[in-house]
């Protein structure tokens, strides 16, 4: 739900049994989100047809009817639409859609550490979209690129062969692995019951990690919970050191479960460019160095590395026990994931 876009208004001119809606009663619509008449409730098998009929309508057909039956009931309504810069009444009524849906965030354990005024600034990050029964949010080996937190309805996650690994009800997270690492999507997200979902786009989670650091805390418990599921336990142990391929476990990959599992030791990485090194102490990133660059530009670099091999060994000099961190963590991943997506578009 874009909450500052132009919206298509549909207007009921003739109705027959339908059970809910009259005779001049309105719909918005913006972007994937459709808004019922005031006072009353949404139809979503309704919202849906209109959906897909207006899909394929053009600008020029505007103010044309349409004739829809309902695929709900029997009922049958005739629908005029036209689009154009939202009233002042629509405006206000966009107000109580952020109140509302502010009050609804502030009882999502992603949101408790942050105060309601914050929550309403932070809403106009947000977009909303429905879905029917049935349908796929993303499928296994789409680009990451929101996340999503379900405000209604039964979600699945899908793994092989469609064996269920989770079911993700109301207040609940998905999309952030992709998203942070970069990956494509790990999983098939389906739609048990009809579902409404709230979400972040790419460019403007990163705006609201870095004016919401709480959040991030709340992500690196989340992310840390799914790594584990993820058969990266070996980084969990006390093992001497590990190793492996980077086209197996990617950089960000190997980077975040460091840091949620607060290893010390030194990543070093035999990529195609030459040997490349981070150092982590606490899961805190202290020095990062390849080729010609150190610091934050290395580790960046670092990150943009699918092929070659890596390898964690714990343990630090007494020097660099006393080196400062490079930067927030989670903002460094943020930043070297974006860059990474810019280089992909380019």
């Amino acid at each position: 739900m874009d909450l500052n876009s132009s919206k298509t208004i549909i207007t009921i001119s003739e109705t027959d049994a339908c059970p809910l809606y009259q005779t001049e009663d309105c719909f918005s619509l913006a972007g994937h989100a459709i808004f019922p008449p005031q006072g009353k409730p949404v139809c979503l098998i309704l919202s849906g047809d209109i959906r897909t009929i207006l899909s394929g309508k053009t600008d020029t057909e505007q103010g044309k009817s349409i004739s829809l039956t309902c695929s709900g009931c029997s009922g049958t309504a005739t629908l005029l639409y036209h689009s154009g810069p939202p009233q002042e009444e629509e405006l206000s009524g966009q107000g109580r859609q952020i109140d509302n849906i502010s009050k609804i965030l502030s009882n999502f354990s992603m949101f408790q550490s942050i105060d309601q005024h914050q929550i309403t600034k932070l809403v106009k990050f947000l977009k909303l979209a429905q879905f029917p029964k049935g349908d796929f949010i993303i499928q296994k080996g789409d680009p990451g690129k929101n996340l999503y937190i379900v405000l209604s309805g039964t979600i699945e996650v899908l793994g092989d062969n469609n064996a269920r690994i989770a079911v993700l009800k109301k207040g609940e997270v998905f999309g952030e692995m992709s998203l942070l690492s970069g990956d494509p999507v790990g999983a098939n997200i389906k739609v048990v019951e009809p579902a409404k979902v709230l979400y972040f786009q790419s460019h403007d989670f990163r705006k609201v990690l870095h004016q919401f650091p709480t959040m991030q805390l709340y992500l690196a418990r989340l992310l840390s919970k799914r790594l584990a599921k993820k058969n990266i336990e070996k980084l969990t142990g006390d093992t001497a050191g590990i190793s492996g391929t980077l086209s197996e476990t990617p950089p960000p990959e190997i980077c975040q479960a460091i840091n949620i599992n607060q290893k010390t030791g030194v990543l070093t990485l035999h990529l195609p460019g030459g040997d490349a090194a981070i150092s982590f102490r606490d899961g805190n990133i202290i020095k990062a160095e390849y080729r010609q660059w150190t610091g934050k530009e290395a580790f960046f670099e670092i990150l943009k590395d699918t092929e070659g091999r890596f390898s964690f060994h714990p343990g630090l000099s007494p020097e660099e026990m006393q080196m400062r961190e490079i930067g927030h963590f989670m903002c460094l991943l943020m930043e070297g994931v974006s860059r990474v997506d810019e280089m992909t578009i380019r």
